[in-house]
């Protein structure tokens, strides 16, 4: 037990949230309880962390949400195992709880993107249908997120968008999307920033400078592609091939990338397979494992067309393995299920109560301490 690398977790602490300052100390080391000697709370070593509270050993719990996360049913598990469907079903939505938490709070951070690519899949449920829509960036294979909706319409491609803006800069950047017509309108509402004038009532909104939009509408006969129709919608084509050249090394305007990643999720999600008997009954019941698949994808699995090769003494090349998560500069090693489930993601800083009058001695001295 290390009381460096943990913190406190009450909401009320002034202290919440900080590592290595001094106030964590250990309260058990036989149950394993740390104590916070500012709010003389004490807590699980594993608060926090997607293990809390849960009576199976660790290894059995990594070894059912590995599983889960590369597209083992259900009941394979609980027939391997000996468990409780129930049970498998709980720590599957705790774990996608979990990762949704470190998808935010490393993930939504802004960075270039360069290029944008987005999708949706279609999922059958029962009694209806879902979509699913996602993002991804192209240079380093990283998953922006998903959201899930009963219609593909404005507000599920807005939502969406919201997720790739809480990853973006304002950069230069490219889209590309298929023939849905809700991904202009989205882009065109969401990237904007306001103008302050210093005046009554709403502010300007103004677009942001650099974006572009590209098209890629496959044209059928029955169930085969039979031609590939590219359009520009915003940006020129230098621009945009110029975008192209930077994320991808080369080639022409295409979405091949996210429909690989589609296909990696359809293959690790049991509900989203074409032709099975797995079928989700509500929509929430694909959000966990949405997030789960995805976090894992980002930090825990390598990618091959990341790798990067070192030059040894003789001239022959080391295959340098990477992670979406260390190509785009978020982690420097690839984790493991066991280290992404104990991460935890820090609470935000403690703010002093906002009351009329002057500060007492005793706030002053908490805010210059903790909020400095």
């Amino acid at each position: 037990m290390d009381p460096r690398t943990v913190f406190c977790h009450n909401p009320a602490c002034p202290a919440r949230g900080q590592v290595g300052r001094g106030n964590i100390g250990v309260h058990s080391q036989k149950d394993r309880r740390y104590i916070c000697h500012v709010c003389n709370t004490t807590f699980a070593a594993s608060k926090g962390t997607a293990f809390y509270r849960l009576r199976k050993s660790k290894e059995l719990v990594v070894i059912v949400v590995t599983l889960l996360a590369h597209g083992c049913p259900v009941q394979a598990i609980v027939a391997a195992f000996g468990l409780d469907e129930r049970t498998v079903l709980h720590w599957n939505d705790r774990s996608g709880k979990h990762c949704e938490q470190v998808h935010q709070h490393l993930v939504e951070q802004p960075r270039d993107l360069g290029q944008v690519q987005g999708d949706e899949i279609r999922v059958k449920v029962q009694g209806g249908i879902v979509w699913m829509a996602m993002a991804m960036q192209v240079s380093t294979r990283l998953w922006l997120g998903g959201v899930l909706s009963p219609c593909r319409d404005t507000a599920l491609i807005t939502a969406l968008m919201q997720k790739v803006r809480a990853c973006a800069l304002c950069r230069p950047l490219l889209f590309c999307m298929d023939g849905c017509p809700a991904y202009i309108q989205a882009i065109r509402s969401v990237f904007r920033e306001a103008i302050r004038a210093g005046k009554a009532g709403r502010p300007h909104l103004r677009p942001w400078d650099g974006i572009f939009m590209a098209q890629v509408v496959k044209q059928y006969a029955g169930k085969r592609v039979i031609a590939i129709q590219r359009r520009l919608v915003q940006g020129t084509a230098a621009q945009v091939q110029a975008l192209v050249q930077q994320t991808q090394g080369g080639g022409t305007i295409n979405t091949a990338y996210i429909e690989r990643l589609n296909a990696t999720f359809r293959a690790c999600i049991f509900a989203l397979v074409r032709r099975g008997r797995a079928l989700a009954r509500q929509t929430t019941t694909l959000h966990a494992p949405m997030y789960l698949v995805g976090t894992v994808y980002n930090f825990c699995t390598d990618h091959r067309s990341l790798r990067v090769a070192i030059l040894l003494p003789g001239g022959r090349r080391y295959w340098v393995r990477r992670t979406p998560a260390i190509a785009a500069g978020i982690t420097d090693h690839r984790w493991t299920v066991e280290e992404l489930l104990s991460f935890r993601v820090p609470l935000p800083r403690w703010a002093p109560p906002k009351k009329r009058g002057q500060r007492s001695k005793a706030t002053r001295a908490l805010v210059e301490q903790w909020c400095s």
